[in-house]
């Protein structure tokens, strides 16, 4: 059994129900001491639903929320010793930057010696000395992202929550913003519980995050677990971009499955050891265009077979460019398999090679069965 003290925050089979609708789920998780954990999913699955029960702003229907082994239960916000960070800052326009962070430890009753020396402290740790004296108009976005979350940071949470803070700005300066608050986080080892429908944000900042989709945790564990194992279609699907087909078994092998989608496009794929397959089974396919490797076609090659394998069971298919999506270093082709049509999304390298590639070009596409992610198709209810 988990020990409530060996975390910064726990909570056990949260449930919160609204009238018939049950917005979050049985939700249980457990964050260690100085983590970066984000809450992954689309809009509408429950998780500022579940960041308003971890700050007090909701009361869960049942279950338990632990902060320092403390039940939170019944605790109202301001009592709590956590801070959020919101969307939208909520930063105060009349006051400047050094008024802005030292709100807080005024309501404190601290005394205006050690709140200056701690607004000095924590603007020098956000790499804004100097500017306290600035209004918050005179702040870029970035510098406000940086101020708002000094403001919570200064005031030493035991949790700090964010929700989706980013999200207003540009995508240079959240691309920006993401490494920023991943060094923040470490420079200030709190532990913070952020909220984001945005995979690459969770993926890039986090140690660990949680995929929820219908009120409910599908999976939790570390970026390279989640893009690389993922537990079901659900987060297969939602977690980075990929190829997804159904199809039928069509012939087990002691360590593989032969699947045939609806078009007629064959594929080897490894058989997952926690599954259990029937042939004639229908499943859901996976395959991401960054895992397929492509090569210039030779005109005597058009003719072989659609489906190859070589001694590392590598999916070999023989397909012709139909699209080009430039976008620099995130380009991908649309290519289509010469036997049944089937379109795949295919990562385009920006190397020499391929520079001249043009619509109509014959590839090679090849992958190993490895990286193919399947799983039994859940019919719907």
């Amino acid at each position: 059994m988990l020990n409530h003290t060996d975390f910064d925050l726990q909570c056990t089979d949260l449930v919160r129900q609204f009238d018939d609708f049950t917005a979050v789920d049985q939700v249980s998780f457990a964050i260690p001491k100085g983590s970066f954990f984000s809450i992954l999913g689309p809009s509408g699955c429950g998780k500022t639903t579940l960041l308003r029960m971890l700050a007090g702003f909701d009361d869960p229907t049942s279950g338990d929320i632990f902060i320092k082994g403390k039940s939170m239960i019944g605790v109202a916000p301001n009592k709590r010793p956590v801070n959020m960070v919101f969307q939208h800052l909520a930063l105060f326009p009349n006051m400047n930057v050094s008024e802005n962070i030292a709100y807080g430890l005024h309501r404190q009753g601290i005394n205006k010696v050690e709140i200056k020396h701690k607004v000095e402290q924590v603007l020098a740790r956000v790499n804004l000395s100097g500017s306290g004296e600035k209004k918050i108009a005179q702040l870029s976005g970035g510098q406000k992202q940086r101020i708002a979350i000094a403001r919570c940071l200064v005031l030493n949470p035991d949790v700090l929550l964010l929700d989706e803070p980013l999200g207003a700005l540009d995508l240079k300066l959240r691309e920006h913003m993401k490494v920023e608050l991943k060094k923040l986080q470490q420079e200030f080892e709190t532990t913070f519980v952020y909220i984001t429908h945005d995979q690459s944000e969770a993926l890039v900042m986090s140690d660990q995050v949680a995929v929820m989709n219908h009120g409910q945790f599908q999976q939790v564990g570390d970026p390279q677990q989640l893009y690389f194992q993922p537990d079901n279609a659900f987060v297969a699907g939602f977690v980075g971009d990929s190829n997804k087909w159904s199809a039928k078994v069509m012939d087990i092998l002691s360590d593989s499955l032969q699947v045939k989608t609806v078009s007629g496009l064959v594929l080897q794929v490894q058989k997952p050891e926690t599954k259990t397959f029937i042939i004639g089974s229908e499943v859901e396919v996976f395959i991401r265009p960054e895992a397929i490797h492509i090569s210039p076609m030779l005109e005597s090659k058009v003719e072989s077979t659609q489906l190859q394998t070589n001694q590392l069971h590598t999916n070999q298919l023989h397909t012709k460019v139909n699209n080009i999506l430039f976008d620099g270093a995130n380009s991908q082709l649309l290519v289509e398999e010469q036997t049944s049509s089937e379109e795949i999304k295919v990562k385009l390298p920006q190397t020499a090679e391929f520079m001249h590639l043009k619509k109509g070009d014959k590839l090679q596409i090849s992958f190993p069965m490895q990286q193919v992610n399947v799983f039994p198709k859940i019919q719907d209810k």
